[in-house]
């Protein structure tokens, strides 16, 4: 069974956002190179769920990072949340 439009829709944010993260200089490199790992998992040619549950495994991971300044935690977090209803 194939994606809906409104999933492809919802993966897209989820990468322009996580992009967003990505590009702020703020944000530690390791958490940057994880992000970077993470959108490889999402644009891979698998199924969408596939692909969605190993990109929450990551970003679960990525949100305990101590690290992570509150806002961008809280934004990993909302991503999350988009990643959830797309799947």
């Amino acid at each position: 069974m194939g994606a809906t439009t409104e999933q492809l829709s919802q993966a897209g944010a989820v990468i322009t956002n996580l992009n967003e993260i990505r590009g702020d200089g703020s944000v530690p490199r390791n958490v940057r190179m994880k992000i970077d790992l993470i959108l490889n998992t999402l644009r891979e040619d698998t199924e969408l769920p596939i692909k969605v549950n190993k990109a929450l495994n990551d970003l679960d991971e990525l949100s305990n990072d101590i690290n992570l300044q509150p806002y961008t935690r809280t934004l990993i977090w909302n991503i999350m949340s988009e990643l959830e209803k797309s799947s």
